[in-house]
């Protein structure tokens, strides 16, 4: 016997559906665009970048985010949103002319002629993606490709921030879609932003101007249940100088902490609920971290990064990756690469980290990784989604 709460909730769920199947047959609103971001978490990533320079170059576009009410606390004051599944929502979703996304609207919904979906992604991919995910069993089992067919089938717009992503985007989502390869927006920051800004940044995560700030950010691990950092942040900053700040950042699959119950040196800082990874990136004098995709974007910013992967073997039989990140070949290897907690100490205490053999490293991957990002993929995006004219060169 269903309970009484599961049975208001089918109900609802219907109400809902009936509501919006009398909204698609209204007219399109060629002035509203809906934004969503990591399964509806809020305002993120290069969809957040793509809705702060619409309102600049087109404030005719009136954007509204699609957040789930777990999240909507996330929200900055001022952001309009609807919360996924409500009447609002339904309503955005059958009327609105643009909808971005760097995952996907949950829930379903019906793709009208006259609605333009850009995917913007969320990163440059290392391990495998889509139907690639076909090879690997324990993936495959957990993972509906009809699904991803379907949801592929609605893109007009694939967003590419380097040449092998849109390889592997082409390959692993196939579809009639058009490739935008004009580089992440949300990577913008790392070419504007001024030392000013940076310094305050620091400033309110409370690193003092004569600390070197690292920051740790680990991906996630299909093979794992919950967050287990392959390092103790706590013995690697008290085994390196008093100047050493280690910010820990838990991956957002595993909630808003890092579980570190706080840190008796006071030289470790929690910062997984911080709202923008880009400003953690910014704030951070060099990047600690395995197999995620911030490694690409914080190359953006030239600043030393060391790979630590303890688990690569099995992270390689277990998720697939398309290279070798630790072979230290150029264009493959970002920086200094480490498998113990020993190996890491010891990268910072002989100043491998910083190495001239590092920095090649890093300009290798760069080059590689980073060739569209310059500080304009916003606007580059804006004016091609949106259909904003470039302004013609004044005379």
């Amino acid at each position: 016997m269903p309970s009484r709460a599961s049975v208001k909730r089918y109900v609802r769920r219907q109400v809902m559906r009936a509501a919006y199947r009398t909204d698609l047959r209204r007219p399109l609103d060629p002035n509203l665009a809906v934004y969503g971001a990591y399964w509806n978490r809020g305002v993120a990533c290069n969809p957040a970048a793509i809705h702060a320079k619409a309102r600049e170059l087109a404030p005719h576009i009136r954007g509204v985010w699609a957040v789930s009410s777990r999240h909507r606390d996330r929200m900055p004051a001022g952001v309009p949103y609807v919360i996924e599944g409500s009447r609002p929502y339904w309503r955005a979703m059958a009327t609105a002319t643009y909808l971005v996304n760097n995952s996907s609207f949950p829930g379903g919904f019906t793709k009208r002629p006259g609605q333009r979906y850009l995917q913007t992604h969320h990163g440059t991919p290392l391990k495998t993606m889509g139907l690639d995910q076909r090879a690997y069993p324990e993936l495959a089992r957990k993972t509906d490709f009809a699904k991803i067919r379907a949801h592929v089938g609605q893109w007009d717009f694939s967003l590419s921030t380097n040449p092998h992503s849109t390889e592997v985007w082409d390959r692993v989502y196939p579809g009639p879609y058009q490739r935008l390869d004009l580089g992440y927006p949300r990577n913008d920051v790392y070419f504007t932003a001024t030392a000013e800004d940076i310094a305050k940044i620091r400033a309110e995560l409370g690193i003092h101007a004569d600390q070197t700030a690292l920051l740790y950010a680990p991906t996630h691990r299909d093979y794992r249940e919950g967050f287990v950092p392959d390092l103790d942040p706590e013995r690697l900053a008290r085994e390196l100088d008093p100047d050493y700040v280690v910010l820990m950042r838990a991956h957002y699959f595993y909630g808003r902490s890092a579980g570190l119950g706080g840190a008796p040196t006071g030289r470790v800082r929690d910062v997984t609920a911080h709202p923008r990874v880009e400003e953690l990136c910014l704030a951070a004098d060099a990047l600690i971290t395995d197999y995620s995709s911030l490694a690409f974007d914080y190359a953006c910013l030239d600043r030393p990064i060391v790979v630590h992967a303890p688990d690569w073997d099995t992270y390689r039989t277990t998720r697939g990756t398309y290279f070798d990140l630790l072979s230290g070949r150029p264009g493959d290897t970002p920086g200094a690469v480490t498998a113990t907690s020993d190996e890491l100490v010891e990268v910072f205490r002989t100043g491998e980290w910083r190495s001239p053999a590092s920095a090649a490293l890093r300009t290798a991957f760069r080059e590689r990784f980073c060739p569209y990002d310059d500080g304009h993929a916003a606007e580059r995006v804006v004016r091609r989604f949106f259909a904003v004219p470039f302004a013609p060169p004044s005379r």
